[in-house]
């Protein structure tokens, strides 16, 4: 197991919100994640469509575990999501973080947000800020 994978699991284990919302770690590498959740009854609202946040809460994740792959603890300082289609329940949903620029106090990632037909359902960017603190 290399390290980013090691910090993912750390990181995993010790999220309760990420466990509830049923998200599964598919592939972490410095740099780079990719979760998936499964859209259930209780994450709709009003409309019977997945509330806005269950979008927002998987990018979130998938910008906490790409962002502190490279082994130091990361925090985000801005981020902001664009909403592209709807999700139903039974979507599954798949996000995937790509770094995009990083230096040493300030990482940006891109996160696209598709459901099992590979439609963009949103587009999310989050910028992190990079402590000097260590996981390993």
């Amino acid at each position: 197991m290399n390290n980013a994978n090691k910090i993912a699991s750390q990181m995993f284990e010790g999220d309760a919100f990420s466990k509830w919302l049923g998200i599964e770690i598919v592939a972490v590498k410095e740099g780079f994640c990719e979760l998936n959740l499964s859209v259930r009854e209780e994450m709709t609202n009003g409309f019977k469509i997945a509330h806005g946040g269950i979008t927002y809460s998987l990018a979130d994740s998938a910008l906490a575990f790409a962002s502190n792959s490279h082994g130091r603890k990361s925090v985000s300082v801005e981020t902001s999501i664009s909403h592209t289609k709807q999700c139903l329940v039974g979507d599954l949903i798949t996000a995937k973080a790509i770094e995009k620029s990083i230096s040493n106090k300030i990482a940006i990632y891109e996160i696209t947000i598709t459901n099992q037909k590979d439609e963009t359902v949103a587009l999310f960017k989050g910028t992190v800020y990079r402590t000097s603190k260590d996981w390993i």
